[in-house]
């Protein structure tokens, strides 16, 4: 068969550009593996972003449509292309797909070979797929941009969200002790994650528990990011995937900041994987759905409260 069944937008748009629809099935060109697809999961705003629709992250990309969405897969590699020693036919890999590349959301993929690591084994595919974006996110932040040591403080904004609620794990695997912001429904959630202190953002304010905290990961923006400063000691670090921080006002409270967007990592997965293996570090599904619920999924994640991530189940769809 050259085809495959797969979720296309032909036109930029939300997720009412979404069709489930049959697809030609790509071949995997030089450094590049085929790659069947088992699980994806999707992610808020991804159809807002340039690159989800260009051939470049920057001004001047080509469009691209149509487009494939769902960048974060675990699945099955079924061919190498040419110059491809690794992964083999047959290895269960996961990974984070580059965003100027179609996604996972089909029962097929071409994806770089050298950004797919092995899946953790101690996992199923739904809840390896439901890793790389939120973990890659988490341990950028936390060891590349804030190497967070044990013994800091490290309040996380956001915490019950899918990076959230792997940046609370990662964070206290990295020997940090982690306060936390969420919903009051999700208090339990967060504290099971190993978070020391949870604030209900709702009712009541950060501001008024801690203080000279090493580290802010931000993953809220807005009033969030503005009221942060002042809980930073001096020399502490605001990490922000949500907006980019002010630099003057940094500079005036005498801290560090810092604004990232994700990058695929085969190395720090495999680190990633370990601490999945290990017991370490829990993937956090918030629910699946199958292939051709991809369009509704996307809208539901405009408006409905989740924990962890939604993935989208493609292997149930391609075993009818």
């Amino acid at each position: 068969m050259h085809t495959m069944r797969a979720v296309r937008a032909h036109r930029r748009g939300g997720p009412e550009q979404l069709v489930d629809e049959t697809a030609p099935r790509p071949q995997p060109r030089a450094g590049e593996v085929l790659v069947a697809v088992q699980a994806a999961a999707i992610t808020p705003g991804e159809l807002s972003w340039n690159a989800t629709w260009t051939d470049r992250t920057g001004p001047g990309g080509r469009d691209r449509t149509p487009i494939i969405p769902a960048h974060e897969l675990s699945g099955v590699v079924t061919t190498r292309g040419p110059g491809v020693t690794e992964p083999a036919p047959g290895e269960e890999v996961y990974g984070l797909i580059p965003f100027v590349r179609d996604g996972a959301a089909a029962e097929y993929v071409t994806v770089p070979a050298d950004v797919l690591a092995a899946k953790p084994t101690t996992v199923d595919h739904v809840a390896a797929a439901a890793v790389p974006m939120p973990a890659l996110t988490a341990w950028q932040a936390l060891v590349g941009h804030a190497s967070v040591r044990p013994g800091q403080h490290v309040l996380v904004h956001g915490a019950a969200g899918g990076v959230g609620s792997l940046a609370v794990q990662i964070a206290v695997s990295l020997g940090a002790t982690v306060t936390a912001t969420a919903a009051g429904r999700d208090r339990h959630f967060v504290t099971e994650l190993g978070a020391a202190a949870v604030v209900d953002y709702a009712t009541e304010r950060f501001e008024d528990r801690v203080a000279a905290v090493d580290v802010v990961l931000d993953l809220v923006g807005g009033d969030m990011q503005d009221r942060s400063w002042g809980v930073l000691r001096p020399g502490g670090v605001l990490v922000s995937v949500a907006a980019p921080p002010d630099a003057e006002r940094a500079a005036a409270h005498g801290v560090r900041a810092a604004f990232f967007v994700v990058e695929p990592d085969r190395a720090q997965l495999q680190t990633i994987a370990q601490l999945v293996e290990a017991g370490r570090l829990i993937p956090m599904v918030d629910r699946t759905v199958p292939l051709a619920g991809t369009r509704a999924a996307y809208t539901s994640l405009e408006t409905e409260h989740r924990r962890g991530k939604v993935v989208i189940d493609v292997a149930a769809a391609a075993s009818r």
